[in-house]
């Protein structure tokens, strides 16, 4: 049974009931959070009841939102592997260091744990057309989860993404409008037709829970790492919705008595074409400006102003993180050097993570022996299928 209470906007404060569908805060438009009965929590969670569970998304359902499991739309997400890098280790002479891979998640990216989430909260609370501007991955997930559930799906993406993208979508019967620009056109285009056609907008942070989704990332690590918090987590960062759901994950594990100890340092990698957050987290600025022209092959990092981006610098600075910008060579060698190395294809943004990885060691702010994960978020397989 979910432990769900309410939605709190993150800004204000604001509460909402959980049983409709809920966007953005009413008050203050900005993003709204699951809120959980954390005290309950402690005396109907232990850990070691884990090992009787499905390793899976839903493997600690009293920290999701509440559906019911016939209810639950699922391709079998979650439960990826956390991989010790030995090969990586040997190369730049630090250990431990880990690799989340993502691409082994149905649609072979980590945006099947939101959108799972996302769609079954959205289905059980009464929606049947779901809508999201995508990159890439987030709109291949939905249309993945739409049609798993029975509901139509219009994927909005930027003129210039992978074909591939585009032809995932279709394939799993989502309608796919192409726009001219970059994401936030395809988000203003989506907002339009959501209003005028009533699609339920499934963007970024415009709904609380594909953070809820991304958040068991959190949870699995810290299980996997024998409930022990690793010192480092190193994240590729567009919307940054990980960045916010792990450390949700933590400061929710830490109310419930499951892991104790200082809390892992994020650090968000950009790439040094679009680096908005890198930007305002160097300044010292509570927001982010955009970059006049936005640029990166790592698609999914070409965010030029994330909706959440207080959120994210606060979770940069809340945990004495760092924010790295890396170049589009560096994230090509890095993303090589993960399959070649370790046998894990790498999308261009994990490729990125691991080139900002190196960097913190290279710069010596990784002290001996502390832990560093690193997230790939995706299979490099479709970028390499565009550009065949």
């Amino acid at each position: 049974m979910s432990l769900l209470t309410h939605l709190e906007c993150s800004r204000c404060g604001r509460e909402e009931a959980p049983s409709g569908l809920v966007g953005v805060c009413p008050a203050c438009g900005e993003p709204m959070l699951a809120r959980y009965d954390l005290v309950a929590g402690r005396h109907v969670l232990s850990r070691f009841d884990l090992a009787a569970r499905e390793r899976s998304l839903w493997r600690v359902a009293e920290l999701l939102p509440s559906v019911r499991p016939a209810e639950r739309v699922t391709l079998g997400e979650g439960g990826t592997p956390l991989q010790r890098a030995a090969r990586l280790e040997q190369v730049v002479g630090h250990a431990p260091i880990h690799v989340k891979d993502e691409g082994r998640n149905p649609t072979l990216s980590f945006k099947a744990r939101g959108m799972a989430v996302a769609v079954s909260c959205a289905r059980a609370r009464g929606a049947r057309r779901l809508a999201v501007p995508s990159a890439g991955n987030a709109g291949g997930a939905l249309a993945a989860y739409a049609a798993r559930a029975g509901l139509e799906a219009l994927v909005v993406l930027p003129a210039d993404t992978p074909r591939a993208f585009a032809e995932e979508a279709r394939r799993h019967g989502a309608e796919v409008e192409i726009v001219p620009g970059l994401l936030p056109d395809a988000g203003r285009r989506v907002a339009e037709r959501a209003a005028a056609e009533g699609w339920f907008d499934l963007s970024t942070f415009r709904e609380p829970y594909r953070v809820e989704g991304k958040k068991t990332l959190g949870l699995e690590i810290v299980e996997d790492l024998g409930f022990r918090y690793p010192d480092w987590i190193v994240y590729p960062t567009g919307g940054g919705t990980g960045v916010v759901g792990i450390w949700k994950a933590c400061a929710e594990l830490e109310a419930i008595g499951w892991v104790r100890g200082r809390r892992p340092r994020m650090a968000c990698v950009q790439a040094e074409g679009c680096a908005p957050i890198v930007d305002a987290f160097e300044k010292g600025a509570p927001s982010v400006e955009p970059p006049a022209a936005p640029s990166t092959r790592a698609y999914g990092l070409r965010v030029p102003k994330p909706f959440a981006a207080r959120l994210i610098l606060g979770v940069l600075r809340e945990s004495d993180g760092a924010a790295l910008r890396v170049s589009e060579r560096e994230i090509e060698d890095s993303a090589s050097e993960l399959a070649r190395l370790e046998g894990i294809d790498a999308s261009p943004e994990g490729g990125a993570a691991w080139a900002g990885a190196r960097r913190l060691l290279a710069e010596g702010r990784v002290a001996k022996g502390e832990t560093i994960v690193v997230l790939n978020t995706g299979a490099g397989i479709k970028y390499r299928e565009s550009a065949s």
